[in-house]
């Protein structure tokens, strides 16, 4: 399996991953998916596609402030998930973030999202817990 990055170049793509993927946090908690505010974030956003033998199968986005490099979003289509693609995507970050000088990757995920386990096997620690959401951080 070959796997590699580049930036996004299919921003429909990335969109509708986001939202299947997301779908039942939001409904559970009725969050309605804001188009304009995705449209303003691709902007903002450093997005990346996580390809498979040249086939887009996930994405990742990445943003930075004044101190720390966050993940915005890892999602993978749901057939390729648990084979290893998402652990990639968040060591890429990392090595993102190093290279750009950053100390910490944060990130925020809802706190009954599977993938808390995943980033807790990463080395992400919870530094705090707020309505539905763990912000978790790590060193790079």
């Amino acid at each position: 399996m070959n796997v590699h990055y580049r930036q996004a170049r299919d921003k429909k793509f990335v969109g509708q991953l986001i939202r299947k993927n997301m779908e039942p946090y939001y409904k559970e908690l009725g969050i309605e998916w804001d188009q304009e505010v995705f449209d303003k974030n691709w902007e903002v956003f450093e997005n990346y596609e996580l390809l498979v033998d040249s086939v887009p199968v996930g994405v990742f986005r990445i943003s930075y402030d004044h101190m720390d490099c966050y993940i915005r979003d890892v999602q993978v289509d749901y057939r390729w998930q648990c084979k290893g693609l998402g652990s990639k995507a968040i060591e890429y970050s990392s090595e993102i973030a190093l290279n750009a000088g950053f100390g910490l990757l944060r990130l925020r995920v809802f706190c009954r999202n599977p993938a808390v386990s995943l980033y807790k096997r990463m080395g992400f620690c919870v530094r705090k817990t707020e309505g539905e959401f763990h912000y978790m951080e790590r060193e790079v």
